[in-house]
């Protein structure tokens, strides 16, 4: 099967959409697919290339979150379109609006992924909250490009059933990002800065919706707050806000972007997990940290479908409480013997959310889109 996975970024794992596209992409080549790739950046053989566009105004916020927008050359892009099998959209930005309707003139079976929640686009400009807003962007992603689509792709029921509520008619397909086979559970003693710390850990971007922010108060609260070390693994447009509101920490927080292998080994020396975004499709981070043995605290938001990981209540907190959260923070600082109990029962947990499985659920749904054009 030829697919081509059509994304304005490829190349720079620093976003969860990228690097849910790039182990897509490594797994259908293991099983055998050729597989290409329409995005930003420069041309090689499994990759058309294509230039970036910049956004005014809003340009700066875009690359503070670690994105850019490909620009829709329309030769390269039917280039692209013409040699594919199966054309899956990833992201539905203006490229893939363009593949999109070559792929109608060229009658290419077609599939998409609903990885960008509106309330993703909109906290950035701390619109979040405005549900008519937030309404308006389901109507106007649907008829930009998702009414075009017979087979959709959602990372979890949540999503799913807010594409139901928004009269979405393809079919679609709930399907997990899945959990790489080497994020394990791998406890082993701290590095000389974390040994006397009870070290906290979020992985995400900074933006608003993540609410880091609320981590930072929590601790603050603590009775335990001399001994918390903070460490926020991630990049984003508001890391000066979050680096004042640490300020009369006794532990200076710690906020740095890392790779895959950097996360892991920090991971292996986490006391505790915490999630506290308010808007979430699936929450990879929060995945990969449990696969490693951590029992996450998440926040339970209506608009995050990372609550279903919560193997109980001791790991949910009231979304945009900080003092709720605190008391999650201290019961599990108090409760050492639970804890580690619970750590080998989230690991496990992980498994059922394994890579491997989660794209041969991809490839059925991709021959099931095939078969469907043939038959038309």
């Amino acid at each position: 099967m030829k697919v081509l996975l059509v994304l304005d970024q490829f190349d720079g794992a620093n976003n969860g959409n990228t690097i849910t596209a790039r182990r897509l992409y490594t797994i259908l080549k293991k099983h055998g697919h050729d597989v290409r790739i329409l995005a930003s950046g420069e041309s090689r053989d499994d990759k058309w290339g294509l230039p970036t566009v910049k956004v005014p105004i809003f340009n700066e916020l875009i690359k503070k979150q670690g994105f850019v927008f490909a620009k829709p050359v329309e030769k390269t892009i039917e280039e692209a379109v013409k040699w594919a099998d199966i054309v899956h959209v990833v992201m539905p930005f203006m490229i893939s609006r363009k593949a999109t309707k070559l792929a109608i003139k060229y009658n290419k079976p077609m599939t998409s992924a609903f990885h960008v929640q509106p309330e993703n686009i909109w906290f950035s400009v701390n619109l979040g909250n405005v549900k008519p807003l937030i309404s308006f962007t389901y109507f106007f992603a649907k008829q930009y490009i998702f009414k075009y689509h017979s087979f959709i792709h959602c990372p979890s029921n949540m999503i799913a059933n807010q594409l139901r509520k928004h009269h979405y008619k393809a079919d679609i397909r709930v399907i997990s990002n899945g959990i790489e086979s080497d994020f394990v559970y791998n406890k082993r003693e701290k590095d000389e800065c974390f040994k006397d710390k009870y070290l906290i850990v979020m992985s995400g971007r900074f933006s608003h919706e993540k609410r880091q922010d609320l981590i930072i108060e929590a601790v603050k609260k603590s009775k335990y707050e001399k001994d918390i070390q903070i460490f926020l693994a991630g990049q984003g447009p508001v890391e000066e806000e979050y680096r004042r509101l640490a300020k009369g920490l006794t532990n200076p927080i710690i906020m740095q972007f890392l790779t895959k292998d950097k996360l892991k080994d920090l991971f292996s020396q986490t006391d505790l997990y915490i999630h506290a975004s308010d808007a979430e499709i699936e929450a990879m981070s929060c995945m990969e940290a449990f696969a490693s043995g951590l029992v996450p605290v998440i926040a339970n938001s209506e608009r995050s479908a990372t609550p279903q990981f919560a193997l109980d209540e001791r790991s949910l907190f009231k979304a945009g409480s900080s003092d709720d959260l605190v008391k999650k923070i201290d019961y599990w600082i108090e409760h050492p013997e639970e804890k580690k109990e619970m750590e080998y029962k989230y690991a496990e947990s992980a498994k059922k959310y394994a890579l491997e499985e989660c794209v041969n659920k991809m490839e059925k749904m991709f021959t099931d889109a095939i078969e469907t054009k043939r038959k038309q």
